[in-house]
């Protein structure tokens, strides 16, 4: 039976678990497990100490597809991680089995894997149910391994945690994500010393008596300066959310204050209206591309402040848009233009507006009763029917508008 997935996908599905996985020492754990049922596709990988399973939602075509499991050896793990970061993110992946193979297919090539299907593998859906329906002992305070805890990074930003004894697995779930971690029963060459949350306070004692019982993190600590000048973009998703938002809201109170009777009101208006729209639209994106994988959302993030740190943006958006197969150089001799045109527009309407500006001195003067003669010319005239003076391309433009 064969599922497809995306490149991008199938890449996060090993990149979750592979830290996981066993040495050779012990060869039904040295790799990740691949398993189908009617609804999604699971990687698993294991070295006894630590359990993650990650899981794809199947294609509505591909629900219901009859159940298989296979297992990736571990030493082919490397070579076909490096075969999907060739692929295009958004390029299907169609994962089948061929007797004692595992076939991944991309549009151009395609990656087999020499599989043992015969393999026994634990049962990884009755060991995280068991650990799931644990109960809770009163104030459960278990020894856990700093190196194994470092593993759960690659799940996202964000994880949970249960805990419910301390000689028992804790529980870790996490956006598609589920997992576990033993306690640690060895510290060195020794057992871990069983110990409680009332003996390890005992050993801080003096030092946390020192402070005040009432100290909270949330309102203890102290804010970022946000008027403090900020002359390096911010590598932080958080924040770049955040600035984002501000940008887009402040970009909409901003176009109401614009003064839409002036050229220069109406043109910042556009500009306001631009901007947060656009805004608005990179926010949409960077929450959505986190929500499907924080450490990619993390990654952009920290790489678009490098290059608008080192301003050269400008270079940046012209070979993307090369690449992309556009036309910069079309874009801006079109954008060009447009400035030339607006350039020609605006010294016509400044030719007409000084002419108005003579034509009502000439008015003026003439109330005031102070006597001039105008030699004829192409740009202010006497208008016998109104006994006044114009300005002769007023009078012009107006006609042809």
């Amino acid at each position: 039976m064969k599922v497809t997935i995306n490149a991008h996908q199938l890449g996060r599905l090993i990149d979750k678990t592979i830290s996981h996985m066993a040495d050779d020492s012990i060869e039904p754990l040295h790799g990740i497990r691949l398993d189908l049922d009617s609804t999604h596709l699971y990687a698993i990988a294991s070295d006894r100490y630590t359990l993650a399973v990650a899981r794809y939602e199947l294609l509505y075509a591909d629900k219901g597809a009859e159940p298989y499991a296979r297992t990736i050896p571990g030493e082919y793990l490397r070579p076909l991680r490096e075969w999907i970061s060739t692929q295009i993110g958004h390029a299907s992946i169609t994962i089948s089995t061929d007797e004692d193979r595992l076939v991944f297919a991309a549009p151009l090539t395609e990656f087999r894997i020499a599989t043992k299907p015969d393999i026994k593998y634990p049962d990884w859906r009755g060991l995280l149910r068991t650990i799931a329906e644990q109960t809770t002992e009163e104030a459960p305070f278990p020894a856990l391994h700093s190196g194994f805890l470092a593993r759960w990074a690659d799940t996202g930003s964000t994880i949970r945690v249960r805990v419910t004894a301390d000689q028992k697995a804790v529980l870790v779930f996490a956006e598609d994500f589920i997992g576990a971690q033993m306690p640690a029963r060895y510290a060195g060459v020794g057992p871990v010393k069983d110990e409680t949350i009332d003996s390890a306070r005992a050993l801080w004692k003096d030092v946390l008596h020192a402070g005040t019982s009432r100290a909270d993190m949330v309102t203890d600590m102290p804010d970022a300066d946000r008027d403090r000048s900020r002359y390096e973009a911010t590598t932080d998703v958080r924040e770049t959310g955040e600035d984002l938002l501000h940008q887009a809201l402040r970009s909409t109170w901003q176009m109401y204050g614009a003064d839409m009777d002036t050229e220069e009101g109406r043109a910042a208006f556009n500009a306001w209206v631009s901007s947060g729209v656009r805004s608005w639209m990179a926010y949409r994106f960077l929450d959505a591309l986190y929500q499907v994988d924080p450490r990619a959302a993390e990654g952009i993030v920290g790489e678009t402040a490098d290059q608008l740190d080192s301003g050269e943006i400008g270079e940046w958006a012209w070979d993307e848009a090369k690449k992309a197969g556009h036309d910069p150089q079309k874009w801006y001799d079109d954008y060009k233009a447009h400035l030339e045109k607006l350039a020609a527009k605006r010294q016509a309407q400044e030719q007409v507006e000084k002419w108005e500006r003579l034509a009502m001195a000439f008015n003026a003067a003439t109330q005031a009763g102070v006597k001039f003669r105008v030699e004829p010319n192409p740009h202010v005239q006497w208008d016998a029917n109104n006994n006044r003076w114009i300005a002769v391309e007023a009078t012009t433009a107006e006609a042809a508008a």
